[in-house]
């Protein structure tokens, strides 16, 4: 049977909640910023009126204002967004219980069981007409046979349209479109591509695959499959849960890092909460990986397996300490760090001790941990912690560690 997957993405989503939320915005310039004493100050959306003045995500708040000089900054105000979100899932989940998300502002809707409501197109613009006007924004829905096409869909017009793809036009309207289009090429893919003559996804579509492996690796294959539209992935339902490989934190810091003792306690800080969802999770960290980005924006990876499986945030802290200092240099300063848990594993699941190890600070450590876990989760993060942690450790002021914008990891069959 022929699937029916729609792509939802809500247009310019914190730009256009914002202006929802300041009515006297709507017709100005606005860009929705981080904060610039944190160093993020960049931006992170755009109105649809100041898109006509060529301002574009990510870039730099000066660089913005220099194309628009009247252009209103606004900080974020992610609970809203998250709230705004969750009401759009609720639409979604009133057509199937196929609903997934893909960061706070896009979803793919599995309707091929949903012949009630209408054909795609139709549950397409149903939902665009009761968002709308039960959440005073906009979306626009790629209708299509898999997700790979029904997400160029949704973005190739805007705002609040629908586009259809179908096995029957999607070489007309697919191969036409550059590389970079497709979910799954970024730039250096793109450039790989581009050096090879291979400009649009038909040219892509009709390259032989054994090249596109020998080039990317199995995943050419992907693409060049994706690029024909056979892409099989399913739309996860309501109850299904992608299993957690890694759990990771990183940060800008407000200043840059100048010594050891300011890397500790950073690295200290994004490990609680790691531990935290380590715990959340009935989750042990086997190893350890850190990333560590310098003041001219060269970033170096490193990662070492821990001593025992863990949780504990000092354990996780000291692992990361042993890393950094095996492998840094010091030629540069330090802008931002980030340190993730790796081979992960059951918090059930029995483990092999040494016969040296001191098994009793770890187990001390460990209820050490849970203790600060349960008074935070009663009184709250900011209840208790360690004095070594007090006071300007460079971290910004502004924390949003409740929004986690998935990564989109390719594999073929499978998002």
């Amino acid at each position: 049977m022929d699937r029916t997957i729609l792509h939802c993405d809500m247009n310019n989503c914190y730009a256009s909640i914002e202006i929802k939320l300041h009515p006297e915005w709507k017709g100005k310039p606005l860009a929705v910023c981080g904060s610039q004493e944190d160093r993020h100050g960049i931006v992170l959306a755009k109105s649809q009126e100041a898109k006509a003045f060529g301002i574009k995500t990510g870039e730099v708040i000066w660089q913005a204002k220099q194309k628009c000089p009247d252009l209103l900054i606004v900080p974020p105000h992610y609970d809203e967004y998250l709230k705004h979100s969750r009401l759009a899932q609720q639409i979604y989940y009133s057509y199937s219980n196929q609903v997934e998300s893909f960061g706070l502002d896009e979803c793919w809707i599995d309707v091929s069981g949903s012949k009630l409501f209408g054909d795609g197109k139709t549950i397409a613009d149903e939902i665009r007409s009761r968002i709308k006007k039960e959440l005073g924004i906009t979306v626009s829905v790629g209708v299509s046979f898999n997700k790979v096409f029904a997400k160029l869909g949704s973005d190739m017009k805007k705002p609040d349209a629908t586009t259809v793809i179908t096995k029957q036009n999607f070489k007309e309207i697919v191969w036409r479109l550059p590389t970079s289009e497709m979910i799954g090429i970024g730039k250096a893919t793109a450039y790989k591509l581009k050096r090879c003559g291979i400009n649009t996804l038909g040219d892509l579509a009709n390259t032989d695959p054994d090249f596109l492996k020998r080039l990317l690796g199995i995943n050419g294959v992907a693409l060049w499959n994706y690029a024909n539209g056979r892409d099989n992935s399913r739309v996860s339902d309501y109850h299904y849960k992608a299993p957690i490989k890694t759990i990771g934190h990183g940060i800008t810091c407000r200043q840059d890092l100048i010594n050891e003792f300011e890397v500790k306690r950073i690295f200290h800080e994004l490990s609680q909460d790691v531990s935290k969802r380590l715990i959340d999770n009935g989750l042990l960290a086997t190893g350890v990986q850190i990333t560590v980005r310098d003041n001219e924006l060269y970033s170096k990876q490193y990662q070492m397996p821990t001593k025992y499986p863990t949780y504990v945030s000092m354990e996780l802290t000291e692992t990361a300490m042993e890393l950094f200092r095996k492998n840094y240099d010091w030629k540069n300063t330090i802008r931002s760090l980030t340190i993730r848990a790796i081979g992960l594993m059951s918090i059930n699941r029995p483990y092999q001790l040494h016969l040296l190890d001191d098994i009793k600070k770890h187990e001390r450590l460990e209820r050490l941990e849970n203790t600060i876990y349960d008074i935070r989760k009663k009184y709250g993060k900011r209840a208790i912690s360690y004095a070594s942690l007090l006071g300007d450790i460079k971290m910004p002021k502004q924390r949003t560690d409740v929004v986690t914008l998935p990564n989109f990891a390719l594999k073929q069959g499978n998002f």
